[in-house]
């Protein structure tokens, strides 16, 4: 009986980490055409979208102070997002290069995005930061690699555009990342890809995590806990 049950239980793993209906998905509505980067998310491009909530700590525990909008669409060649993201005190890097890429920049305020269109190899994934005044950095991330953090050196070409509102305390982030960089398939309405969301908040005495999909580690990167993201035309009708 133990072999059968160890067995029963290995198959209950494996369904689980391929992608069962229990995960969590954001639905990416198209757009007929590119537009430029905007930050305003009651423009007609951005409310056309559906949003999720980035809204617990990276143990599932719900962080309502920093509940963090999230918005995106897709054309024919990009996949965008926006981030909304209420703060308290930011921790930025001093004399910030927006021109070049910024690595390490996950030591400073951050919104990312960690996506990735291969499920037989869920340690493979690109990872996507904007910092709130616009520097940035893309990761080629393989975790088989002892250090993961050497794919900085990947371009994807991805776009970002940031502004903070010291007066609302938000910082906003948008993101046009290039399709052909994250996924060899043609894009069309259904592709599904594994994706999760992230912030760090605030200096590091008190960095506050903030999740779309808990990773319950200390760590972002456990890819076990994603999500899915799926290209849709137009949202479904809620139930």
């Amino acid at each position: 009986m133990n072999g059968l049950a160890n067995i029963v239980l290995l198959m209950l793993f494996v369904s689980g980490v391929a992608g069962g209906s229990d995960q969590a998905v954001i639905e990416s509505i198209y757009a007929t055409q590119d537009v430029p980067l905007h930050l305003d998310p009651t423009s007609d491009f951005w409310r056309a979208s559906r949003p999720v909530y980035m809204d617990k700590d990276g143990f599932g525990k719900i962080v309502p102070r920093y509940r963090t909008e999230v918005r995106t669409r897709w054309t024919k060649s990009d996949l965008y997002f926006l981030f909304v993201c209420p703060y308290e005190e930011l921790h930025l890097k001093p004399s910030p290069n927006t021109q070049k890429e910024t690595n390490e920049l996950w030591n400073w305020d951050v919104a990312e995005v960690f996506v990735g269109s291969d499920f037989t190899n869920i340690k493979r994934y690109k990872e996507f930061e904007i910092s709130p005044q616009g520097e940035w950095v893309d990761l080629d991330i393989d975790l088989g690699k002892p250090h993961h953090e050497d794919g900085w050196a990947w371009n994807s070409g991805f776009e970002v555009k940031a502004r903070i509102d010291q007066g609302t305390h938000t910082w906003y982030g948008a993101m046009r990342i290039p399709l052909a960089a994250i996924d060899a398939r043609p894009p069309v309405v259904g592709n599904t890809m594994r994706i999760n969301l992230f912030r760090s908040q605030g200096p590091p005495s008190y960095q506050q995590a903030v999740t779309w999909q808990p990773p319950m580690n200390d760590s972002f990167h456990v890819p076990e806990r994603f999500g899915l993201i799926r290209l849709v035309e137009k949202p479904a009708e809620k139930e």
